[in-house]
């Protein structure tokens, strides 16, 4: 079953298409990557999909139904910009925020005192926002977005104004409430994110699809163009081999550009002969490096 379908979804602003033929297919339960530039068209696809706007064509579907007023409820949503209000305390707005998607106060009480323990942000419960560091009024508004136990959850940068430690705990905090069902709508401008949390993606360029469906699926028609390699010494002649377009050498790690995989047989004959090898892999191309081939240019 598909938690959202989006069937040709088409969105103009004046005479500018910002979403143009949307065609996706969210299943329950599961991570969506939607990717794309500023102004490919992501925040106003996420918007859609929260019901906030209407699309001009097209048609979505939430569990196989239009959108109803109890929908809101059973979504939970952490924009890109920040949302909370920074005079007030954590609780106060955290409980209300939960009270208008029909929470009761005790269980939101209940809930948002557990999050906070699990973050280890127990001592922010009484807290102004602005006493707060940015990371920690990310982690809160994370928190305002699931203290309702939604059934469908759309984070639109989630993991901005986290340090590397915290980015961690997030992303295992996400894997956990998809592992109970709940299927989330995942944007991000960091690729390896997107290529660790999600299974199918849509990729957006100036309002069009350029790429979707299931990643895996996705990188084998991609060639593979780079040969990791450590030897126990130093191996000559990598240049010569037909095929090899760069060779960048750190100590005796090989990092190694091809035009064409068969090649790979030769570079791994040629450092046999020479040395002892540690370590020899083929890479599969990144998600970063298809991007930049669809939508040319640098990721944002």
């Amino acid at each position: 079953m598909y938690s959202i379908s989006l069937n040709q979804i088409t969105k103009h602003y004046g005479a500018k298409t910002v979403v143009n033929q949307a065609e996706i297919n969210i299943r329950q339960g599961e991570i969506f990557g939607l990717l794309g530039a500023n102004g490919a068209g992501k925040t106003t696809t996420m918007r859609m999909v929260l019901g906030l706007i209407a699309p001009d064509q097209g048609k979505i579907t939430w569990f196989g139904k239009s959108y109803t007023d109890q929908l809101r409820r059973a979504i939970g949503y952490l924009p890109e910009e920040r949302g909370l209000y920074p005079k007030i305390k954590v609780s106060e707005q955290i409980l209300y925020f939960a009270e208008l998607r029909g929470s009761t106060r005790a269980q939101a009480d209940k809930n948002l005192k557990d999050w906070l323990s699990r973050f280890n942000i127990s001592e922010y419960y009484d807290k102004r926002v602005e006493e707060l560091s940015k990371g920690n009024q990310q982690k809160i508004q994370f928190i305002a977005a699931v203290i309702h136990n939604p059934q469908l959850l759309i984070l639109d940068e989630v993991f901005s104004g986290l340090d590397p430690v915290n980015v961690e705990l997030l992303k295992a905090t996400i894997k956990d409430i998809q592992a109970q069902g709940t299927t989330i709508l995942f944007s991000s401008h960091r690729m390896e994110h997107v290529e660790e949390l999600c299974e199918n993606i849509c990729m957006l360029h100036k309002g069009n699809t350029v790429l979707e469906g299931n990643l895996r699926e996705i990188k084998n028609t991609y060639p593979r163009e780079r040969v990791l390699l450590e030897t126990d010494q130093n191996v000559n002649g990598f240049e010569s081999l037909t095929g090899v377009t760069d060779v960048q050498k750190s100590g005796r790690k090989y990092d190694i550009r091809i035009s064409d995989s068969r090649v790979a047989k030769e570079i791994m004959a040629l450092a046999s002969n020479q040395a002892e090898i540690f370590h020899f892999q083929i890479m599969e191309p990144s998600l970063n490096e298809i991007f930049i081939s669809k939508v040319g240019g640098v990721n944002e």
